[in-house]
């Protein structure tokens, strides 16, 4: 298996007319050996002219909600730049619209390059940075390329709802499934039919949709995604992010990890009894170091997947929120929205696409008649038709 980084560096012609290149990338964006993408771009000879961080920053040290702010000289230093290659930084987190236009205006590029793994979840941020760059290129007449990287929960299961187009925002802007089941540069392709963009994937040659990211190294993608069992199970658990319930932030297993002060063993013990596909769950205590529940001993479950083909992640965190919220309704809350978008008031309406979680968790309704099984990827579209090829 060969990612779009790889066949780019060894045959550089494949962006052949871009005089300007603006890299869009983060930690993750680099060669099988490990050799970061800026630096191995700028070996080829591509002409690299300045980077584009999104969520946590180029060098990945941001919390969730929040990039990187100013460079290697401080906050005063708006832009900064990347003391490896000397680039100027442009953090395009939260920015969209004619703010976004300005910003990428200002670094003179006649091409925007996309290299950062995603995780096959619709609500982790970084394909949405792809997208509303992907739209600011169109609006500027730039071109856009994509190199590909592999979905690490392989492409063959797509899982949960498509996005409601009323509940769009940063944590899903189209409306593809919470597991969508496609690489960045597919999912680019889907998206370019509304956008009209210049649209370039350097494709990756050699996987298998099955595959996921065997073969490569796990480079963290996010401060709280530190490795691919948090990634398989973060499609489900992160479903918690829209409660008053600890979703395991602040210690090493995040995701993995759900509760809150006031379960009790009953949370574990009623969720083996409900037998769901690949997976077992096991009564535990934790204390997460910062965010909810900071310092205070918290009950609830690890997540045990054991086996990964047959596991539904969607599917399990929707029956643990059901679950956890008949075991203690008057405790059990629902968080605000981080954006209102559309009348959007609950985060768990961004996060699952529509307030259909929230109105069956609250009138006691059952997980599995929102979590259909699950679909091809590559039939998933509302008319049936096939994506791709």
């Amino acid at each position: 298996m060969r990612t779009g980084l790889e066949r780019l560096v060894a045959k550089p012609t494949l962006l052949a007319g871009s005089s300007r290149i603006g890299l869009i990338t983060n930690p993750t964006g680099v060669l099988p050996d490990l050799t970061p993408g800026p630096a191995a771009l700028l070996a080829a000879g591509l002409p690299l002219t300045a980077l584009f961080s999104p969520e946590h920053g180029l060098r990945g040290t941001a919390q969730a909600g929040f990039g990187e702010s100013g460079g290697p000289n401080g906050a005063d230093d708006p832009g900064g730049f990347d003391p490896a290659t000397g680039l100027p930084v442009f953090d395009a987190y939260l920015k969209e619209g004619p703010a976004l236009d300005a910003l990428v205006a200002s670094a003179r590029v006649d091409t925007l390059l996309f290299d950062i793994a995603d995780v096959g979840t619709r609500f982790y941020t970084y394909v949405w940075t792809m997208y509303d760059l992907m739209e600011s290129a169109a609006r500027l007449g730039l071109r856009f390329a994509v190199l590909d990287r592999p979905n690490p929960l392989g492409g063959t299961i797509a899982e949960g709802p498509l996005l409601d187009p009323g509940h769009a925002s940063f944590v899903g802007r189209a409306p593809i499934p919470v597991r969508h089941g496609l690489t960045a540069g597919e999912l680019a392709g889907y998206v370019n039919r509304d956008l009209g963009a210049d649209l370039h994937v350097v494709e990756l040659e050699g996987w298998r949709r099955h595959d996921g990211t065997d073969g490569l190294p796990w480079v963290m993608p996010s401060v709280n995604m530190p490795t691919p069992d948090t990634a398989l199970v973060y499609p489900g658990t992160a479903l918690f992010e829209g409660t008053n319930l600890s979703e395991g932030r602040g210690t090493t297993k995040p995701f993995e990890l759900v509760g809150a002060p006031w379960l009790d063993e009953r949370f574990a013990g009623c969720l083996n009894a409900m037998d769901l596909p690949g997976v077992r769950f096991r009564d535990t205590w934790f204390t997460p170091a910062f965010h909810k529940h900071a310092g205070t001993p918290v009950r609830g479950v690890q997540v045990h997947v054991t086996d990964p083909e047959v596991f539904r992640p969607v599917l399990t965190g929707a029956a643990m929120l059901h679950l956890a919220h008949r075991l203690a309704p008057e405790r059990f809350t629902w968080q605000g929205a981080e954006e209102i978008t559309s009348g959007a008031s609950h985060f768990v309406d961004l996060l699952w696409g529509s307030a259909d979680l929230r109105r069956s968790v609250e009138a006691g309704g059952a997980a599995g008649d929102l979590c259909p099984p699950p679909a091809h990827p590559r039939g998933w579209a509302g008319d049936g038709t096939l994506l791709y090829a």
